[in-house]
């Protein structure tokens, strides 16, 4: 059976994309990062969501990419905004998350001899990410090619990134198509002890617009 791993954040997109997977006929491995975010629940949520959705293993890995700073959601001397998206890059931009996190994705895509990674970036309501983008994962898939065992026997391992041109509304629509419990996921960026969403950051409010649009009841745990 073909392999695939899986980045599971706990939110709804990486949701969508394990389903999606598994739909293509993968057998699963999720991978989570405790990269130092303010934001734990996160944590939780992926684990949820990866035993609901039968992965064959869930690796979680320890990071301290809090160390570096520079991002709302990993200093908390810079506050998670709330007045909805703006011009340029947001402030809870993790600089270089992706491109690490794909990295580690890889290695463990060679030890397994997987064929694909997919992980659930999304151009359409990507809230300005430069690491989000069309161009970015075809650049990290020259890399692949280049940087890997398989690329260079010339079975390289493809990066599958199936969101990156779908609304919020149209990966919601997908996901319920494919059974995905909403309810488990998370996608806010500054929730409270008990995992409620604020309902006031970007996340949430891409979020709110996405279920609304699509015609979907929204299962998340607000704050009241």
């Amino acid at each position: 059976m073909k392999k695939a791993v899986v980045l599971v954040s706990g939110g709804l997109d990486s949701a969508t994309v394990l389903a999606m997977a598994r739909e293509q006929g993968y057998a699963c491995y999720a991978i989570s990062f405790d990269y130092g975010q303010r934001h734990k629940c996160e944590l939780e949520a992926a684990q949820q969501v990866a035993r609901s959705l039968g992965v064959v293993e869930h690796k979680l890995l320890q990071l301290n990419m809090n160390d570096l700073g520079g991002s709302a959601l990993t200093d908390e001397t810079i506050d998670v905004p709330n007045e909805g998206a703006g011009e340029g890059i947001p402030v809870t931009y993790v600089p270089a998350r992706n491109t690490v996190f794909l990295s580690l994705a890889l290695g463990w895509a060679e030890v397994l001899d997987a064929d694909a990674i997919f992980i659930g970036v999304n151009a359409v309501d990507y809230s300005g990410y430069p690491d989000c983008r069309p161009e970015y994962i075809e650049a990290y898939q020259r890399l692949a090619d280049l940087a890997t065992r398989r690329g260079v026997e010339g079975r390289p391992i493809r990066i599958a990134a199936p969101l990156i041109h779908l609304s919020k509304a149209q990966i919601i629509r997908e996901g319920t198509r494919l059974g995905v419990d909403y309810g488990l996921t998370t996608s806010c960026y500054a929730p409270d002890v008990q995992c409620h969403a604020c309902g006031r950051c970007d996340a949430c409010r891409l979020r709110q617009a996405g279920f609304a649009a699509a015609q979907v009841p929204d299962p998340t745990a607000y704050q009241k």
